[in-house]
């Protein structure tokens, strides 16, 4: 039996670019075919190419370096030395690489007019014929005449021009001068009556504080968040907000079909589900502000005063809540009374009634001021956030500024917690004096004396989490009865 022969393959990388492949890819099969239209072209260009080489070939003498094509373009920039029989001499641009290879190869150029002017000749004759043609004076008002206009006859035309326009110059009033002079006037007014306003408030604040007032806002003077610098002018702007948000008190005079005890029984209902959903005290004060201010606005029936109630606590929840209940949440804790439809209907309706204004300065905001002053106690501020929702289910505290009321939350509060007097720097950031708090007071103590008609608003504060304020000032209310009159 023949010895089997030992077949060797030729190990071919496939990935390997420098190794040769005998493998035909698609790559090497689309560079090997030629297109038909092409190969005239490409037959042509070889012949020329070929020609050329010959040419050159021909005129360079033996061991020379064969020269290029004269039309190749990217031997021509290069600044290649060309031994000649003379000497080495560099090649100086193109024109002269052009003249010079003609001229060793003993063949002409071809051009359209046979001529042997080189290009950078005819480039600089081509700019001359078109400056020429610039400069040429037009007939009509087009802009070759207006460049025929700028032409000066002579030297002394122009310098006498310029003297005369200097001479007009220095004759000339100073106009710049004056307006500047105006402006820096203007400007030099308005900052001294700037000056003026600042040192008459900083006398005001001075003698505020000469008077016992403690300025508590300059321990925040370094946290940005606190505002310190604009405080006292946010306080003011909120103040004047006061009077745009206020409703009618006597609005129940022109609503034929509800009564005052049916909007404190809304309101109580309002002040469970409140509670329900754990919403912020803001929320609350904003809502029966909406109701009261669209009843003062539109007649409603009574069937629809609950839809009122659900709706402006919808509206209040997205404005001061980060994450607002749901419609359906809504709907579904008024006994689904009302469809999702008509809650959102109501709430365009509402808004709209309302000229979409939110912009109501809470109560509680002004109750955190005057708690500043008080040195930020939470039995104090516990007992004036349950005397200030008072306000809420009473409509007799609707005549007055939440401003105002929460200064009388706060005086009660440290009246029944002994807390000491009324003093000028809690005067002072609740911008109310004791005898100007005195009738806000009354109508509290007036409340707090009455048997309890609102159950969900006494439940809520008679928990230990409110420190059972209510039960606590209606004890008080009871020992002392001489603050009711």
């Amino acid at each position: 039996m023949p010895p089997a022969r030992s077949i060797r393959r030729a190990v071919t990388n496939e990935n390997d670019e420098n190794g040769g492949s005998t493998r035909l890819t698609r790559a090497k099969a689309a560079a090997l075919t030629v297109p038909e239209d092409g190969a005239a072209m490409v037959k042509k260009a070889l012949g020329t190419k070929r020609s050329t080489t010959n040419i050159s070939n021909a005129s360079a003498a033996p061991g020379q370096r064969k020269r290029a094509a004269l039309g190749d373009v990217s031997n021509v920039t290069k600044n290649e030395v060309v031994d000649s029989k003379e000497g080495k001499k560099a090649l100086g641009g193109k024109a002269g690489l052009v003249s010079k290879a003609a001229a060793s190869a003993g063949v002409q150029k071809i051009s359209r007019t046979n001529s042997n002017r080189s290009i950078l000749g005819a480039k600089d004759n081509n700019k001359r014929a078109a400056s020429t043609e610039l400069k040429r004076p037009a007939s009509g008002s087009g802009v070759m005449g207006a460049a025929a206009k700028k032409r000066h006859t002579g030297s002394t035309g122009s310098q006498q021009s310029i003297k005369e326009e200097k001479a007009d110059s220095e004759n000339e009033p100073p106009r710049k001068k004056v307006v500047v002079t105006e402006v820096e006037r203007v400007v030099e007014t308005k900052k001294q009556i700037f000056e003026d306003e600042l040192k008459q408030e900083e006398a005001e604040v001075k003698t505020a504080f000469e008077q016992g007032v403690v300025d508590l806002d300059a321990e925040d003077y370094d946290d940005p968040l606190m505002v310190a610098e604009y405080v006292g002018e946010i306080f003011e702007y909120l103040k004047v907000l006061e009077e745009a948000t206020m409703p009618n008190p006597d609005y129940m005079d022109f609503q034929d079909n509800l009564e005052w005890h049916l909007r404190g029984v809304l309101v109580d209902w309002l002040i469970e589900v409140h509670t329900r959903f754990h919403l912020l005290p803001e929320t609350m004060f904003l809502a029966i502000n909406i109701i009261d201010r669209f009843l003062s606005a539109r007649v409603v029936e009574l069937e629809k005063l609950q839809l009122v109630g659900i709706t402006a606590m919808f509206i209040a929840s997205k404005y001061e809540e980060v994450l607002s209940p749901h419609v359906q949440n809504f709907k579904h804790v008024a006994d689904d009374g009302f469809t999702e439809e008509e809650i959102l209907k109501a709430e365009r309706f509402v808004l709209a009634a309302l000229n979409y204004d939110l912009s109501y300065p809470n109560p509680m905001n002004f109750l955190r001021r005057i708690s500043k002053a008080d040195n930020y106690d939470i039995q104090t501020r516990t007992l004036g956030k349950y005397l200030l929702e008072v306000s809420l289910v009473d409509h007799r505290f609707m005549a007055f500024h939440p401003s105002h009321i929460a200064a009388a939350s706060m005086f009660l509060s440290r009246l029944i917690l002994e807390r000491g007097e009324w003093d000028a720097t809690l005067a002072h950031y609740s911008g109310y004096t004791e005898d100007e708090i005195k009738p806000v007071f009354r109508l509290m103590v007036d409340y707090l004396h009455k048997p309890v008609q609102h159950e969900a608003f006494f439940k809520k504060y008679a928990s230990k989490k409110f420190l059972k304020a209510s039960i606590l000032t209606r004890q008080w209310a009871k020992n002392n009865l001489q603050y009711k009159s």
